[in-house]
C-alpha cells in the first residue's frame, strides 16, 4: 500500500520514467496483473492507458485514477471486481469482449464504464443479454414509480384530479385497498355470470315463444344479462372518465375488447325498437342474433384479472416466429398430401378426392390428427400415403410447441421475479429514508413511525431516497454499484 512518505523514488525530477521498457501492475481485488506499454497505447482513452503517463503528474494524477499505490512495488491498487476486469482486458489482446456466466450485465456495464472501455467492444451476444437486463430494471422502475405516485399526494392538485385518481386506484389497482379488490371480485363475477347465461340462453327448454312463433331468451335470462351490461358500462365509462391519458386507454386491446362486449347489447336493442321500422322485420332479428354472437368477446374481459391468460398472450405475441414455423410446415405437408391423395385415389372408382382444393381439408383433418373419417383414402397407396402425412403432422407441430412453452414459462417467472424486486425496492427505500432520518434526528424517525405512509410527507421523502440495487430512472444522480455490492 502507501509509504509513510509522499516521494516516489521510481519518478525523476523532471518527471520522466527511468525504464525504457515500462511495465504497469494492476491489482484489482487481489488478482496481480502485469501490462506492457504497447499494448494499453492501442486504447489510449482507456483508463489503463492513462496509468501510463499518470507518473509524471505526482500524487494527484495516480490518486485520481487508482485507489492505492505502492511505488517500492510500482503497483496500481483497485477495489473493483477482479471476474469483470478479467473479461475487459480482452480488449487489449482481442479486440473484442464476452462477458463470463454469472456476472451481472448492469454491474458489468458499471465497470466497463469504470474502465473506460467503449461499450461497442461488447460481442453482439453479450449486448443482447445487457438490454434485457436494463428492460428488466426499466420495468422493476416503472412499477415502483407507479407504487410511490400512489402514495404521493399532490397538494397543487385540483380536487377533480385527486378524485380522478382516486376512482382509477379503484378501479385499476385492486391491491391498493380492500373495497378496490372487492371491486375486482364483483367484475369477476359479473363476467362469469354473463357468460354462463348466454350459454344457458341457447338451451330450448328454457326459451319461450314470442305472438309470432319465433323462440326467445327467458325474460329473467335478459334481465340478469341487462343488469350485467349495465354493470361492464358503469365500469368502462368511469375508467374512461379517470384514466389519465384517454387516447391511449381507448386503443388499448383489452378496453377495445370490453367496448366490444358492450356494443352488441345497444344495437341490438336499436335495431329492435328502431330497426324494424328501416328494414324487414326478419333482417332485424337476422342481424339481432349475429350480435348476440358477438357476446362471446366478454369472456376475453377474464384477462384483465388473470396473469395466466396475460401471460398466455404474451407468450404468443413472442412467439410469433415459432408460430409462423408451424403454420409453413402445415401448409407445405397439406400441399403436398393433398396432391399425393388426389393422384392415388383417382384410379379407384369410389374415390371420395374429388379434386385437391377438396383434398385440403383431408391433409388438414389428418395432420392435425383429427380425422373426422367423412374422406378417407381406399387404395392402398392412398392409405400409404395418410400413414406418411399424419407422422409428419406430428412432427411439424412437435417442433415449434418446446419454444412456446418456454417463452410462456420465463415470462410467468419474469413477471413474478419482478414483482418480487419491485417489492424490495421498496423496502430498500424505506429503510434507508428511514435511516437517513434516524441519523438526522431520532425523535423525527419516532415520530414517522407513528404516522406510517398515510403521512403525504412521509411518501415524499420515500421517493428521493434509493437502495443499493439502484435503479437509474429514480434518481438523477450518478451511481456505481462496486462488487461488494449484492446484485438484485
Amino acid at each position: 500500500k502507501m509509504a509513510g512518505d509522499s516521494s516516489f523514488p521510481d519518478v525523476d525530477t523532471d518527471g520522466s520514467e527511468k525504464s525504457e521498457e515500462m511495465e504497469i501492475v494492476v491489482n484489482v481485488g487481489g488478482v496481480r496483473q502485469v501490462f506492457y506499454e504497447d499494448n494499453l497505447n492501442q486504447y489510449p482513452e482507456t483508463r489503463l492507458a492513462e496509468l501510463v503517463n499518470c507518473l509524471s503528474g505526482g500524487y494527484d494524477s495516480i490518486f485520481s485514477l487508482c485507489d492505492d499505490y505502492d511505488p517500492a512495488k510500482r503497483e496500481f491498487y483497485f477495489d473493483r471486481d477482479p471476474d469483470a476486469f478479467k473479461c475487459i482486458i480482452d480488449v487489449y489482446y482481442f479486440g473484442e469482449i464476452h462477458m463470463k456466466k454469472g456476472i451481472c450485465p448492469i454491474c458489468f456495464k458499471n465497470e466497463m464504464e469504470f474502465w473506460k472501455v467503449d461499450l461497442n467492444f461488447l460481442d453482439d451476444c453479450c449486448k443482447a443479454h445487457l438490454s434485457e437486463k436494463k428492460e428488466e430494471l426499466e420495468e422493476i422502475a416503472r412499477r415502483v414509480q407507479l407504487i410511490l405516485d400512489d402514495l404521493g399526494v399532490d397538494a397543487s392538485e385540483s380536487r377533480w384530479k385527486r378524485c380522478q385518481k382516486c376512482i382509477w386506484k379503484f378501479l385499476e389497482k385492486p391491491e391498493s385497498s380492500y373495497p378496490a379488490r372487492v371491486i375486482a371480485v364483483l367484475s369477476f363475477l359479473f363476467i362469469l355470470i354473463s357468460s354462463v347465461v348466454m350459454c344457458v340462453g341457447t338451451i330450448p327448454d328454457l326459451q319461450v315463444v314470442d305472438a309470432e312463433g319465433n323462440r326467445m331468451e327467458h325474460p329473467t335470462l335478459d334481465s340478469i344479462e341487462t343488469a350485467c351490461i349495465g354493470w361492464f358500462t358503469m365500469e368502462y365509462v368511469l375508467r374512461l372518465i379517470s384514466s389519465p391519458n384517454k387516447l391511449h386507454f381507448a386503443l388499448s386491446f383489452m378496453n377495445i375488447v370490453d367496448v366490444l362486449a358492450i356494443l352488441p347489447f345497444y344495437i341490438s336493442l336499436t335495431l329492435t325498437h328502431l330497426g324494424a321500422k328501416l328494414m324487414e322485420l326478419s333482417n332485424v332479428q337476422q342481424a339481432v342474433q349475429a350480435l348476440r354472437i358477438m357476446r362471446i368477446a366478454r369472456i376475453f374481459k377474464l384477462a384483465r384479472h388473470s396473469s395466466g391468460l396475460q401471460t398466455l398472450t404474451y407468450a404468443l405475441k413472442r412467439s410469433f416466429k415459432e408460430l409462423g414455423l408451424l403454420l409453413m410446415y402445415l401448409a407445405v405437408g397439406i400441399f403436398v398430401f393433398s396432391a399425393l391423395g388426389y393422384t392415388m385415389e383417382q384410379s379407384h372408382p369410389e374415390t371420395l378426392f374429388k379434386s385437391i382444393p377438396q383434398s385440403f381439408w383431408w391433409a388438414i383433418i389428418t395432420m392435425t390428427t383429427v380425422g373426422y373419417g367423412d374422406i378417407y383414402p381406399k387404395t392402398t397407396l392412398g392409405k400409404l400415403n395418410a400413414a406418411i402425412s399424419f407422422l409428419c403432422g406430428v412432427i411439424a407441430i412437435a417442433l415449434p410447441i418446446h419454444p412456446i412453452i418456454n417463452n410462456f414459462v420465463r415470462y410467468y417467472n419474469k413477471q413474478r421475479v419482478l414483482e418480487t424486486a419491485a417489492k424490495h425496492e421498496l423496502e430498500l427505500m424505506e429503510l434507508n429514508s428511514a435511516e437517513g432520518k434516524a441519523a438526522g434526528s431520532r425523535s423525527e424517525l419516532e415520530d414517522l413511525s407513528r404516522e406510517g405512509k398515510d403521512d403525504p410527507f412521509y411518501s415524499s421523502r420515500i421517493k428521493v431516497s434509493h437502495s443499493d440495487t439502484f435503479i437509474h430512472l429514480l434518481s438523477e444522480e450518478k451511481n456505481y454499484r462496486t462488487r461488494l455490492q449484492s446484485c438484485k
